[in-house]
């Protein structure tokens, strides 16, 4: 019998972890969290017999870097980011992710395709072509400032990158799949 060298990775997981990894987060799987920050440098995310059947590792990868941007480098420092989900209390920072998350992925033309799929799914949906400008949601500002964060290294590079990556492999992967299928939305950019 061959002893097996290598094996198998799917590329946007790669393009993500190593977009993580660049920023100094490290990536395990768990089927005790859905997502969770230990406030060093590991982020756990569930494996993929938890996930919505339109969630991938990348998309949760970027909502964390996406949170990572958003609490800042105090929250940064803080387990799950400093913030709770048991309750309300943060929902003014989930929503400042959604907006960041939105605005960054835009600009790659990758928005539906890194869609929130949680109980905030509704709110992203309703954001508006862009989730940056100025109004009366006070998650706006948070995520104003988290959008200047990400064009200063090291975020602006990796992140340009991965979302670059990811829309290069979207535009291979189009012609090839259902029309039901996460990498058949949104019209990428040339």
């Amino acid at each position: 019998m061959r002893t097996l060298d290598c094996h198998y990775e799917d590329p946007l997981s790669l393009i993500w972890t190593a977009a993580a990894a660049r920023l100094g987060y490290r990536i395990v799987r768990s089927d005790e969290v859905y997502a969770s920050f230990d406030g060093q440098h590991t982020i756990a995310i569930s494996t993929a017999k938890h996930f919505d059947a339109d969630d991938n590792l990348g998309q949760m990868i970027f909502h964390e870097l996406c949170h990572a941007l958003v609490a800042g480098p105090m929250g940064q420092a803080q387990a799950d980011w400093g913030l709770e989900n048991v309750d309300d209390r943060d929902v003014i920072q989930e929503h400042a992710t959604n907006r960041l998350q939105a605005a960054l992925a835009s600009r790659h033309g990758l928005r539906h395709f890194f869609a929130t799929t949680t109980d905030y799914r509704d709110y992203y949906d309703a954001l508006p072509e862009n989730p940056l400008v100025p109004g009366v949601d006070p998650s706006i500002v948070i995520a104003q400032r988290a959008a200047v964060d990400a064009e200063k290294p090291p975020w602006a590079g990796v992140l340009a990158d991965a979302l670059s990556a990811t829309r290069a492999l979207a535009k291979v992967v189009r012609p090839f799949a259902g029309a039901q299928t996460l990498w058949a939305k949104d019209n990428q950019r040339e």
